[in-house]
């Protein structure tokens, strides 16, 4: 029997409501068949709401942690406070965000769920909480015990792991060490295997312009990345790098390599949000958001949107689920590979 996938949901105060129940709704044949089953954990006020404003034709049954589910069910993350409204950031929205995600863990690594699929927190309202994490990547790690995690990012054929993400710039090269990029590496691996590639090539971004133009812009890249990835190639992975940053990922659209390894959160998210993210050229709104974030080097099975709480949209009905439902494409098949 195909396993539970808990869907958390994020800050209330954003769009995680109303993306869950669209993707509730686009979901149903899927549901009600039992090819798909979703527990959302979160804020059941901020659930209901999104309901009624979007017209869902049945209220998503309410359960307990240690009961038996529906194919599509709904967990109280923690007990209301304040009324948490649409766009406004509160400190009790950071605490349901964190509370859903913490019972989103003990479900996956009790087994009674596949994996966790997140919907977007505001790390403001996260810290303001009292919860000092720099994102979902710190908190799961922590909660996980997991010593070492990556992000990846996918739209389509492009899939991108970093190095680092939520640090100053400044900070990257002290963080691009051998032992760090070798994990980075092999965990990118390991995903695309698990995501049905036999045999991946991927590449490693340089940190430095032109790779560090023979130590002239740095040596980061001759001395740390370059002998880590020939060690990579000496034992069998088909790696190549580093390669500059300003080719890197038009080479990997082209479909020359499966993934990129980035060395810091811009360098990696810049290319996949500029073509996951699809703008009217009239109007400069979004029309459509696709992509997929993925946590590698968890115990459990851990993707999410990738996008923000949008708190400027937030309660309008305008949001857009298509990054949520990619996301819970991706769990599914991640966690029919464990």
């Amino acid at each position: 029997m195909t396993r539970h996938l808990a869907i958390t949901m994020g800050d209330p105060a954003g769009i995680g409501p109303e993306i869950i129940v669209k993707a509730a709704t686009r979901l149903k044949d899927q549901t009600k068949e039992g090819k798909l089953r979703l527990t959302i954990i979160g804020s059941g006020h901020a659930l209901r709401r999104a309901e009624q404003q979007l017209g869902f034709d049945s209220e998503i049954p309410e359960a307990r942690m240690d009961g038996d589910w529906p194919s599509l069910c709904f967990i109280q993350a923690d007990a209301e406070g304040e009324p948490i409204l649409p766009g406004q950031l509160s400190a009790d929205g950071g605490r349901m965000a964190f509370k859903a995600i913490e019972k989103g863990v003990q479900l996956a690594m009790a087994g009674k769920v596949g994996g966790i699929v997140t919907a977007p927190l505001n790390k403001e309202a996260l810290n303001k909480a009292g919860f000092h994490y720099a994102g979902h990547t710190e908190l799961l790690a922590e909660l996980t015990g997991a010593r070492g995690s990556v992000m990846m990012l996918a739209h389509g054929n492009m899939r991108v792991s970093h190095v680092t993400t939520h640090v100053a710039l400044e900070d990257v090269p002290k963080r691009l060490t051998p032992e760090r990029l070798r994990l980075v590496i092999d965990l990118t691996h390991k995903a695309l295997r698990n995501l049905g590639i036999a045999n991946p090539k991927i590449a490693v971004a340089a940190l430095n312009p032109h790779a560090g133009e023979g130590g002239l812009f740095g040596r980061q890249d001759i001395d740390i990345s370059a002998p880590t990835i020939a060690k990579a190639v000496s034992d069998g992975l088909d790696i190549v790098g580093p390669v500059p940053g300003d080719t890197v990922f038009v080479k990997l659209r082209a479909g020359q390599y499966d993934a990129v390894v980035a060395m810091y959160h811009d360098q990696g998210h810049i290319p996949v949000k500029l073509l996951g993210f699809d703008i009217d050229p009239a109007t400069g709104k979004w029309m459509d958001l696709s992509g997929v974030n993925i946590t590698l080097g968890l115990p459990i099975v851990r993707t999410s949107v990738d996008h923000g709480t949008a708190f400027d949209i937030a309660g309008k009905g305008i949001a857009n689920e298509r990054s949520l439902i990619e996301a819970i494409e991706f769990a599914e098949r991640l966690a029919g590979e464990r």
